[in-house]
């Protein structure tokens, strides 16, 4: 199943027909709040009641256009400004194909960089790159290191389904970087990447880990825990409780509408927990890769839809 709803979400043909019908949008909204982020600070709204802060990210990858990209780039100076107003602790993460990759890196470096910026100087940090597919783990690093030279306020997010992850961590570790480590939501031959989940699951195991070990926390590092897997956070939980590592060493990382009930349970209990809302029109490849991540998330979507 996760292999055919990977493979839908890369299809032109079955995204202009997805976003046409009212079923599909309906069952969309069960993951996001809306296309506007306007929608999307009005959630993290009812969410901080909660103790539960927020991640703010705009659909899209991949634009055709260094025009888009500004649009883009703007788009997020703006988000921070409208944050701040709202008294929210709301970060923001962008795509690096979203600023203009594909087309100059050059330019995608500086438009991350004025992001940065901006994010530090309102101290709304860190500002968070997500990581694509595996062609773009090289540049992304690359434009992590660069603008993590210039401010501290920027994160990364690394995947548990690649084989080269570990190593990767391992070179970030003395930077005391903010990883955020998710299990990986792209279809990768398994040349690459782990093909049975049992394997990703204890890669995300020894990531986390790794990333609160002493070293990693004398020199500064934040991990966030970026999984729905109760099991899996329970036992990093158990790890985190063992070796009495402090609650400013991580967050527990969730997206909106997925597991809420252990989004509050994490936060009725005092742990940092953090909620990535995602909004705009460019959904659909997006919205397929998150009912990849776990088959459960069709049988949410259909008991939201019917009621069950």
């Amino acid at each position: 199943m996760r292999k055919v709803l990977l493979a839908m979400s890369t299809s032109t043909f079955l995204r202009e027909q997805a976003t046409q019908r009212a079923f599909v949008r309906k069952s969309v909204s069960a993951f996001m709040p809306g296309e506007t982020v306007e929608e999307a600070l009005a959630a993290a709204a009812t969410l901080k009641p909660q103790r539960i802060n927020t991640i703010l990210t705009r659909l899209g990858e991949g634009v055709t256009r260094l025009d888009e990209a500004e649009k883009v780039t703007q788009h997020y100076l703006d988000t921070l400004d409208k944050v701040k107003a709202a008294g929210l602790d709301a970060q923001i993460s962008v795509k690096p194909t979203q600023l203009g990759h594909d087309l100059d890196a050059v330019q995608a470096q500086r438009n991350l960089d004025r992001i940065c910026e901006k994010a530090e100087r309102l101290g709304n940090v860190p500002v968070w790159i997500d990581m694509e597919n595996s062609p773009y783990v090289d540049p992304t690093i690359k434009m992590f290191r660069t603008s993590r030279e210039r401010y501290k306020g920027v994160g990364l997010a690394m995947q548990a389904y690649l084989y080269r992850t570990a190593k990767d961590l391992e070179a970030l570790i003395p930077l005391g970087p903010a990883i955020r480590i998710v299990k990986g939501a792209y279809l990768e031959p398994p040349e690459i990447a782990y093909p049975n989940k049992s394997d990703v699951d204890q890669n995300f195991y020894t990531l986390c880990t790794r990333m609160l070990a002493d070293d990693a926390l004398k020199a500064g590092s934040l991990l966030h825990i970026a999984t729905h897997d109760i099991a899996l956070a329970d036992r990093l939980g158990a790890f985190i409780d063992e070796r009495k590592i402090p609650t400013s060493a991580y967050e527990y990382a969730m997206l909106f509408g997925i597991q809420r009930s252990q989004q509050q349970r994490l936060a009725q209990s005092g742990k940092r927990t953090r909620v990535l809302i995602s909004y705009g029109e460019y959904w659909y490849p997006w919205y397929m890769r998150r009912l990849a991540e776990r088959p459960a998330n069709v049988t949410f979507v259909l008991k939201n839809l019917f009621g069950g």
